[in-house]
């Protein structure tokens, strides 16, 4: 029954990474080029536990010239840890974001299950989903690695740090919130969004 279970929450949460990649023509990226892309995510070969940490905060004019754009501010938190039973690199997210005309502080979090190229050879995305058919988000790179490009179609969303199985609230991608960049900062900038204690006091050390 237990691994029922899990089988069920692993196909829900590709589902939902999959959905982030809706309309596009992708294949699976190789051993090589997901690890180059691990390397690009992380400024370096990941060691036993590796972040990258991406925000954004739209200015008056930025949202002046996207009236349509909910969304005023955003994080992305980015964990790779290898697991020591099975030797894999376990990748997750963290969305952190502010709504336009909304108060309060929203978050979203699952696991990243694969790394993808577009057909086109011009975008590798990393495919993340939300447990429980919760949607999900593609994040890719810029070229020059200083940015994260994130593609949301929906993705399940909770007030800050009330995780609920069972919220109906979803950031939705609209005219102006299909698509976030996101502008590498430093790991501390990102803390708000992890709440275990030992893995603050890890992040805030990177």
């Amino acid at each position: 029954m237990k691994i029922a279970v899990i089988l069920s929450l692993l196909f829900a949460a590709f589902a939902g990474a999959a959905r982030a990649e809706d309309g596009d023509d992708v294949r699976d990226a190789s051993k090589s080029e997901t690890e180059t892309f691990n390397a690009r995510m992380y400024a370096g070969a990941p060691g036993s536990k590796a972040y990258a940490c991406f925000v954004r905060r739209y200015d008056a004019a930025h949202l002046a010239r996207h009236p349509k754009q909910t969304v005023a501010a955003m994080k992305l938190l980015v964990s790779a840890e290898h697991d020591t039973e099975d030797g894999q690199l376990h990748t997750s997210f963290r969305l952190g974001f502010r709504y336009r005309h909304r108060s309060g502080d929203f978050d979203s979090s699952g696991s990243c299950h694969h790394t993808v190229f577009t057909r086109q050879g011009d975008e590798v995305r990393l495919g993340c989903g939300v447990d429980c058919e919760g949607g999900g988000i593609g994040v890719a790179l810029s070229k020059d690695d200083k940015s994260a490009i994130v593609r949301i179609q929906s993705v399940r969303v909770w007030l800050h740090n009330k995780p609920d199985e069972d919220a109906e609230r979803s950031l939705v991608a609209g005219q102006d919130d299909g698509v976030f960049r996101l502008d590498r900062a430093e790991s501390s900038e990102c803390a708000g969004l992890v709440t275990n204690r030992k893995e603050l006091a890890a992040l805030r050390h990177k």
